[in-house]
């Protein structure tokens, strides 16, 4: 009975740190020319959609006081940020081409998308 018990709870934790892991679905966001992402314990929304020849502003918020979350960094627009606590940051995107551009931390542990049009 024991050895059921065990093999039983071993199954659900396995399932549950599956789901945990591989089953969250991203949270897109889609507009025209105007973005608030709020900071707090990674980036919501996660990834956004712009279009393709057309400036773009993302304004972030931090709320978190995690010390890695105090810099967004978009390597494929050469750009880095500071992002003091609960105020409000913008950032001027102008992407040319179609495409899935990344942001993260700068530390490199948060992450998120931009996917151009």
């Amino acid at each position: 009975m024991d050895k059921v018990i065990v093999t039983s709870s071993g199954i659900a934790l396995i399932a549950v740190i599956y789901w945990f892991f591989f089953g969250k679905k991203e949270e897109v966001m889609e507009t025209n020319s105007a973005w608030d992402i709020l900071v707090e314990g990674g980036y919501k929304p996660s990834t956004i959609r712009i279009p393709a020849g057309k400036s773009s502003t993302i304004t972030f918020t931090r709320k978190d006081s995690n010390t890695c979350l105090e810099e967004i960094v978009l390597p494929d627009f050469k750009i880095k940020k500071f992002l003091p606590l609960n105020e409000p940051v913008a950032i001027t995107v102008s992407p040319t081409k179609p495409g899935a551009y990344t942001m993260h931390c700068g530390m490199n542990m948060f992450h998120g998308r931009i996917v151009v049009v």
